[in-house]
């Protein structure tokens, strides 16, 4: 069987988590399956201009974040989603000092981890390839390339080492079946979308969340998919028609050759992102061992 590689939510939003939760899956790898990896961690901290937003808490110590990942040889993505980057916005002190920090701790790492930057426009693409060619990069699902054969012309583009598609493609399984090796190495699954299979407006949604952050203004967008109002639900995302279980990562992705999956969750709290990581690389006997020792864990506030 190929192996499983975990993007992983709130690199910044949930270090002290982290912290503790990678000491864990060290100590006790037997705990998690063994076809599974992390195969990196991503997020953005609060103010960083080239965000996607969506951050309001957070960590806000890079040297002490990419340091963790250095030391337990995990690739760190910084989220660099925003799709509104304008010239301007390219010379952000604070942006351009993540980014020479996170290749820094990556050249640093005894075990050769590379570091990468999920992105969404294309003239902030071009800047990082030209000062951090170091980084390797992820095209970001904020994209909502919707058909197939677009998609297919993304993970084609020789600039990104992985391409997150929208997770209404996820399964088209007759489609991603018909990629070379070479393509599906850089597909990235979308596993735990919660929002409205039907959404129309996701696109705009993500501009809206790209305008605030640069601090621009413009008319609220305000979600008419049904449900909209209560919010994440790990057992509403289960119940989408583009949600990707356990099940079907060992029976039906892995054994036609996709490794890599992500897992949405920056917004959402360190006690659901625990409940991800229960699901999906945890086997079940073990799964109370992993809760109790985090959820007793006197430095951890889960929310």
């Amino acid at each position: 069987m190929n192996k499983a590689y975990y993007h992983l939510p709130g690199l910044f939003e949930f270090y002290e988590f982290y912290r503790e939760f990678l000491k864990l899956y060290k100590e006790h790898r037997e705990y998690f399956y063994d076809w599974c990896e992390i195969g990196s961690i991503y997020g953005s901290p609060a103010g960083c201009l080239w965000g996607g937003g969506r951050v309001e808490l957070g960590f806000d110590s890079p040297d002490d974040v990419f340091a963790m990942l250095r030391d337990y040889g995990i690739s760190a993505r910084l989220t660099c989603s925003n799709s509104l980057v304008e010239e301007e916005h390219l010379r952000d002190k604070k942006c351009n000092d993540l980014c020479k920090k996170l290749v820094r701790y990556g050249q640093e790492s005894e075990l050769a981890v590379q570091n990468g930057v999920i992105v969404h426009s294309d003239l902030l693409l071009e800047y990082l390839r030209n000062h951090f060619p170091e980084l390797y990069f992820v095209s970001s699902t904020t994209k909502v390339i919707t058909h197939f054969e677009k998609l297919k012309e993304e993970l084609e583009r020789e600039e990104f080492q992985y391409v997150v598609p929208d997770f209404r493609l996820n399964k088209r399984i007759e489609d991603w079946k018909g990629l070379s090796q070479e393509l599906k190495d850089k597909v990235e699954f979308l596993c735990n979308e919660c929002c409205w299979f039907g959404c129309t407006d996701r696109a705009e949604c993500y501009r809206d969340v790209s305008r605030k952050n640069l601090g621009l203004t413009g008319p609220d967008h305000i979600c008419t998919s049904p449900g909209a109002s209560e919010g994440y639900s790990f057992a509403k995302a289960m119940d989408n028609p583009g949600f990707i279980s356990l099940e079907d990562i060992e029976n039906v992705y892995l054994p036609v050759g996709f490794s890599n999956f992500k897992i949405e969750g920056r917004g959402l709290g360190s006690a659901l992102v625990l409940e991800f990581i229960l699901y999906y690389m945890t086997k079940p006997r073990y799964q109370i061992h992993v809760r109790e020792a985090l959820y007793l864990d006197n430095t951890l506030d889960l929310f």
